[in-house]
């Protein structure tokens, strides 16, 4: 069930554990996910799909903005720029979930590059009548042509280093399980030519699935995540996901910062 006004959207899922098991196998643990099982954090965001046809989709292969939820703000790349969840009890595999989202917020500024648009997005998991999960996400939409602010250096006193080194298989399987059309991830000409990317960019979410799990097995279960995506890692790059006194954070092989993030 999907049901929206301008500013609410509610939509609702079986959490289906076959589609937790596919995520398992595409990060490359071995499928074991059954119903009733808890949901990794960020797991979520294989569900609540926005299945839009081909008539609304934007040339990016988003939903087009000002056909749905997201307003048409004048503004053609999507960017995702930062998150926070707050984890009230983990999510089950198997069990019917209702999610309802608020556009909290729309912020115009100018940058560098011209102008801006913030956009705030809270959304409210339920299930089994309980509050589970609150998760906020911070979306910046913005005019063609690149930001050329450079990417900040990425701390070097970790205590854990974990090598990450994404593939094109991973990018599609992963668009695939989120319904993410987004271009940038699986379209390497898309990317380049029209969006000014030097190949497939690494979904941000991919990227804080990631740190959350290796937060998750420093700390045990998570009450609250925070992350920043600060840089785009590209998929003929390496990387590292590292750790340090509940801050995580991704750092490619030349030292530039991708993401950081806050645990707890």
């Amino acid at each position: 069930m999907n049901t929206a006004d301008d500013r609410t959207q509610t939509r609702t899922d079986l959490m289906d554990p076959a589609r937790a098991q596919a995520l398992q196998a595409a990060l490359g643990a071995e499928p074991a996910i059954v119903s009733g099982d808890p949901l990794p954090p960020f797991a979520h965001h294989i569900y609540f799909w926005d299945a839009a046809p081909p008539s609304r989709l934007g040339r990016d292969g988003h939903p087009a903005t000002g056909s749905g939820f997201i307003p048409d703000l004048g503004l053609p790349r999507r960017m995702w720029a930062a998150g926070r969840l707050m984890f009230h009890q983990p999510l089950l595999a198997g069990v019917r979930a209702e999610r309802i989202s608020r556009i909290e917020g729309i912020t115009r500024k100018d940058g560098r590059s011209g102008p801006l648009a913030f956009v705030r997005v809270r959304h409210d998991i339920r299930q089994r009548q309980a509050l589970a999960l609150t998760e906020w996400q911070d979306l910046v939409f913005r005019p063609d042509g690149m930001d050329q602010s450079p990417a900040p250096a990425a701390r070097t006193d970790e205590v854990i280093a974990e090598p990450f080194t994404p593939d094109t298989t991973l990018l599609f399987r992963y668009s695939a399980l989120t319904l993410n059309g987004h271009r940038i991830h699986y379209d390497e000409a898309y990317a380049r030519e029209v969006e000014g990317y030097d190949g497939l960019v690494v979904h941000a979410p991919l990227l804080a699935h990631l740190l959350m799990g290796l937060a998750q097995r420093q700390l045990g279960e998570l009450r609250e995540f925070a992350y920043r995506a600060t840089a785009p890692l590209m998929h003929h790059e390496t990387a590292a996901l590292c750790w340090r006194d509940g801050i995580a954070w991704v750092r490619t092989a030349d030292g530039r910062q991708c993401m950081i993030a806050e645990a707890r």
